[in-house]
């Protein structure tokens, strides 16, 4: 059955990268273009990995749970969809703001406060999937299935953003869990990912947070 060790991996780029997002976006001095540039590419990178990873749970989590998990998964999936909705609306101010922002660097704060309201939100439904979705998932779903998951984000990013967002992940995972994401990847890929995701994600974050060692996600909370 599924191993949803990855889901918290996952939840913990989550938390870190738009945790530390106000205060990446409030740095910005007025009218620096190029700084807004560099933390603007970042924050539309986070938000379409999280656009990937939710639009991924509609697609693929959401009908097998409530297909096999009877009144237990009909009573929670229903609240998932609805905060993936409000997510998704928070998630479209905070675009819709950021392009304006990249070319500008005016009006920083109104993305902050953007940025704070998505957090918010993301944080609350990341828990109680955590609490109630997880544990359901290991006992209805497949390791088969669960994989489709992880397939759906892949296929959705380019070959420089990639190791970029699994340099994200593999920052705070754990090694085994690392290793079992990539047990069904092609040989290159299980070779070569653990040796050039963490430097993409190094070279990244130094632009992006002045450092290779961001803050960890539990420092944020």
């Amino acid at each position: 059955m599924a191993d949803v060790r990855d889901m918290y991996m996952i939840h913990t780029v989550f938390r870190r990268e738009f945790g530390l997002m106000p205060r990446l976006v409030r740095g910005v001095a007025d009218g620096d273009t190029a700084r807004s540039a560099i933390v603007g590419a970042h924050l539309d990178l986070v938000c379409r990995f999280l656009h990937v990873h939710h639009e991924g749970e509609d697609v693929i989590l959401w009908p097998l749970l409530l297909e096999r998990g009877g009144e237990v998964t009909r009573s929670v999936v229903p609240t998932m969809q609805d905060q993936h909705a409000s997510i998704e609306a928070a998630l479209g101010q905070v675009t819709d703001l950021l392009s304006a922002w990249r070319l500008t660097a005016r009006e920083g704060e109104a993305l902050a406060d953007a940025c704070e309201t998505l957090l918010a939100a993301l944080t609350a439904h990341m828990t109680l999937e955590e609490e109630q979705i997880l544990p359901l998932a290991e006992k209805l779903v497949t390791d088969a299935e669960w994989r489709q998951l992880g397939a759906h984000g892949r296929a959705l990013f380019t070959k420089q953003e990639f190791p970029v967002c699994f340099g994200m992940a593999m920052y705070e995972g754990d090694r085994e869990v690392v290793k079992s994401v990539l047990a069904d990847a092609p040989l290159p890929v299980r070779l070569l990912a653990p040796r050039l995701a963490p430097r993409a994600f190094a070279a990244h974050s130094r632009r992006v947070h002045g450092t290779a060692t961001p803050p960890r996600a539990a420092s944020l909370t």
